[in-house]
């Protein structure tokens, strides 16, 4: 099976809810693999891009909890599957785990039952071990212990792997390796153990792998229609590697309106068509081609809608201007 960029893109968009959005309320499958929250309030911008009637209280939802991700980010996941975020990335050698048990005895005494602020030693490298989670308000990070999930460490890696794939296919064992944080014979090993249910194919020239049972999705999916403000995370979803390929390392620019204040991307129709970001509730946006009418309300309703106080474009959208 041959797939195609704009396959990848298409299917990456739809699986990842992008393309039609959830009914209200679908906090835990918009989270489905964790939603990078680095920026203040990503998090609940990526709920919004992908969940109807968004509220800014969303992202502490009773169905989500917070942790760091092996890339050191907080991140927003289904407190149900926190076993598979946490558990799942641990590292295959015995004695790799009891070390990260150490760490987060030690992380756990130092909270004593309590809820603390952040900028404690070994608290990233802890997380690993299920029995800690955060609270990031933006201004401040608090730390508390939670029980260790009851959850087979053989069945928290496959189903990290198997969620990985499903969202992010075409992928290969090395992009997972970087996702989950896991060292690459690690991941390999992961990997292997879920190949039965993976099928290679030939990814614009590249080997990568799909799952068996997405197989008609990745052939099928309708591209995307309409416009989307994605937060910079979700542009991994269009390529980031140095060949525009994979949600892989590195940080391929994918619109030349994209600077340090404007880090997002606007999607149009599939393509990203400009650049955005905020100050508080203040959106600007920077486009690269003029859009008919109807898209520029779609973008100004996008933005409007954001759950975020004061929510507004900074100016007026329309004709050339903002457009580079």
């Amino acid at each position: 099976m041959v797939v195609t960029r704009e396959q990848a893109r298409s299917y990456r968009l739809h699986v990842n809810h992008l393309t039609e959005r959830l009914p209200a309320g679908s906090h835990e499958e918009a989270a489905y693999v964790g939603l990078q929250d680095t920026a203040p309030r990503d998090a609940l911008l990526g709920l919004h891009a992908r969940v109807t009637g968004c509220e800014p209280s969303d992202w502490e939802h009773p169905s989500l909890i917070q942790t760091y991700s092996p890339r050191a980010a907080v991140y927003v996941l289904p407190r149900k599957d926190f076993g598979v975020f946490t558990l799942g990335r641990l590292p295959l050698a015995t004695e790799a785990i009891r070390r990260i048990d150490r760490l987060a005895d030690r992380v756990c005494r130092m909270l004593d039952g309590r809820e603390l602020r952040g900028g404690l030693p070994d608290l990233r490298e802890a997380c690993a071990s299920g029995r800690i989670a955060l609270r990031w308000t933006t201004s401040s990070l608090w730390v508390r212990e939670v029980p260790r999930p009851e959850l087979d460490l053989g069945a928290a890696r496959k189903e990290l792997c198997r969620r990985h794939v499903h969202r992010f296919a075409p992928t290969n064992p090395r992009t997972f390796a970087w996702w989950a944080g896991l060292a690459a014979g690690d991941a390999r090993e992961v990997w292997n153990s879920v190949s039965d249910e993976l099928l290679e194919v030939d990814f614009d020239g590249t080997p990568g792998w799909i799952l068996r049972a997405d197989e008609p999705r990745v052939r099928d999916s309708p591209p995307h229609r309409g416009v989307r403000l994605l937060v910079d995370p979700d542009l991994r979803l269009l390529g980031r590697d140095r060949d525009g390929r994979f949600i892989a390392p590195g940080k391929r620019i994918l619109t030349p309106a994209a600077d340090t204040f404007h880090p997002n991307g606007v999607l149009v129709d599939g393509r990203i068509a400009g650049a955005w970001g905020r100050k508080g509730g203040k959106v600007d946006v920077v486009l690269t081609e003029q859009l008919p009418p109807s898209q520029y309300d779609a973008l100004a309703a996008e933005a409007v809608a954001f759950p975020i106080r004061g929510a507004r474009l900074a100016a007026p959208i329309g004709g050339a201007a903002g457009v580079i």
